[in-house]
């Protein structure tokens, strides 16, 4: 969920550069919750003093927030073609008015305000991503975006090294670089490779092929239209945002002497050897067409025994036992399953330690700030550039706000930041949408109760309840309405008539007897509601 700001002028009087604006996902600890946002509170508060927002490519935790939120801001935005096409055909039926993109060239520099912006092409798993030199009167700002060094991509340009020498010979000031695979030891495989270990598993398949990879992942969706293409194979797209990728990209080029990708309706009709589907959800995401294929749910996709399941994917961390799901169920179907840990089916799009070095050593940066990980990656990172000799390394989490130029570098403040989530139409933070109680109901379940009392202070009618989630009995095999229902007249026969005229009295009353009851045979503290009326 990546949102970076870099400002300029004093603080009350700053000019702001936005570059990304991304989004992530729900998980089981947001019940409910559709997509999570960042908190833009502060840039509410700045909006006047926005210059622009760069988006440096068109994964989702870097773009997919723009949709939502860009119309609290109305910045002006800054975008390759790739993703500017990408943005509009995921607003179409959903965002009635057109968000103002202006493309940008890799390589050309832009003024954006105070700030002179030159996008440089890095390699990653999307078309057209881009490194940001970041230029301003107190000097150069590389902000690496997300890069790998990869000498044959598959699609787009490999990074430029000699435009980062070129930065490192100018003087970069401070390198604001990519964490996420900075764990780990050597240098990424190549996209190239990937590709050819397809081609020859598809080559051995003896019935149908069905592959899922993140649908933004254009390279890796190219290459396995080629080996399906080399083996007789069609490709059928499964999920509508794989489609959309594909239209994209088919409209900027980036699909030309590919046969034609068809969509799934067409699956039933080919014959069981010559199909490779190609499916989103890679991530376990459980609506995504992968998940409804295991659950044999999907209303034109089957597998059956004997099949092929590449996941050419790696389970981003929390995903794993979702993903692990998917696979557990297909295995019980006695479809055959290849993941990364399998064969090369998968590369990253993220630097490892000794790319990491190189790009240390081409830009020669005065200043490292480690982004774009968790804290341990974050961590490291440092650790790693402290040990390969950089002079100066500011370590940051959400929030910190860090004083680049002029004088020393260092966190000089904190702005809010957190999350936002969308729930259904609303977007807002996290409690004020119920997530807390949701929580509580998906523990404890709840019971609510109905008690109706005439002025006097007498019961008019038979108390009405309802439980949600409980036990149907204790273990002694005693139902769990008789308990409820013989904790609420404990209370309405025990109460004298001056005490139940005071109906917030009862109200509580009945709900601690309830809980207590419920509480005492089962071990678990259960939502109550009770709802007091007279007449």
């Amino acid at each position: 969920m990546n949102l970076g700001l870099y400002g300029i002028g004093p603080a009350d009087d700053r000019t702001w550069l936005v570059v990304d604006f991304g989004i992530s996902f729900g998980d089981p600890s947001l019940p409910g919750v559709d997509l999570v946002l960042p908190d833009i509170r502060y840039l509410e508060a700045e909006r006047n003093r926005i210059a622009g927002i760069v988006i440096t490519h068109a994964h989702e935790d870097h773009f997919g927030a723009l949709p939502y939120i860009w119309d609290r801001l109305r910045a002006p935005i800054y975008a390759t073609p790739f993703t500017a096409g990408l943005l509009a055909a995921k607003l179409t039926g959903y965002h009635e008015e057109k968000i103002p993109v202006r493309q940008i060239v890799p390589g050309e520099r832009y003024d954006i305000g105070p700030f002179n912006v030159e996008p440089i092409p890095v390699s990653h798993s999307i078309p057209e991503p881009n490194a940001l030199a970041i230029r301003t009167e107190f000097g150069l700002t590389l902000h690496t975006g997300d890069w790998k060094i990869d000498p044959t991509p598959g699609i787009g340009l490999p990074l430029q090294e000699d435009a980062f020498r070129a930065l490192g010979r100018e003087g970069v000031k401070t390198l604001v670089c990519d964490s996420t695979n900075a764990i780990r030891d050597g240098i990424s495989p190549s996209e190239k490779d990937v590709g050819e270990n397809l081609r020859k598993i598809i080559q051995k398949a003896k019935h149908r092929v069905a592959v899922t990879t993140f649908a933004s992942n254009v390279a890796r969706i190219k290459a396995v239209a080629e080996a399906a293409a080399a083996n007789g194979r069609d490709v059928v797209l499964i999920g509508r945002a794989m489609r959309r990728m594909v239209d994209v990209a088919t409209e900027l080029g980036y699909m030309e002497g590919l046969p034609p990708f068809l969509d799934q309706d067409a699956y039933g009709y080919i014959p069981r050897e010559k199909v490779v589907a190609l499916c989103t959800g890679s991530q376990g995401e459980s609506r995504a067409a992968m998940a409804r294929i295991a659950r044999q749910e999907h209303p034109d996709v089957t597998l059956n025994a004997g099949d092929l399941a590449i996941f050419s994917s790696r389970a981003i961390p929390g995903n794993e036992k979702s993903v692990g799901d998917i696979l557990n169920a297909l295995a019980l179907q006695k479809i055959d399953i290849i993941t990364d840990k399998d064969d090369l089916v998968h590369v990253t799009g993220h630097p490892r330690r000794d790319e990491l070095k190189q790009m240390y050593e081409w830009t020669q940066p005065d200043t490292l700030i480690p982004v774009h990980g968790e804290p341990y990656h974050l961590r490291e990172h440092a650790k790693f550039g402290r040990a390969c000799g950089i002079k100066r390394v500011v370590s940051v989490l959400n929030g910190d706000m860090v004083r680049l130029q002029p004088g020393k570098p260092e966190v000089i403040d904190d702005v809010p930041s957190g999350r936002w989530v969308k729930d259904g139409h609303i977007i807002a933070d996290p409690e004020l949408c119920g997530i807390r109680e949701r929580r509580k109901l998906a523990f404890a379940g709840s019971i609510t109760v109905a008690v109706t009392l005439n002025k006097q202070g007498e019961v008019a009618a038979d108390a009405l309840f309802d439980l949600k989630g409980l036990p149907e009995m204790d273990n002694g095999g005693k139902p769990m309405v008789e308990i409820v229902d013989k904790a609420i007249y404990g209370v309405l026969d025990s109460l004298p008539k001056t005490k139940k005229r005071d109906t917030g009295l009862v109200r509580e009353a009945i709900r601690r007897s309830v809980r207590s009851a419920v509480l005492q045979v089962w071990g678990k503290k259960t939502h109550c509601t009770v709802l007091v009326s007279v007449v």
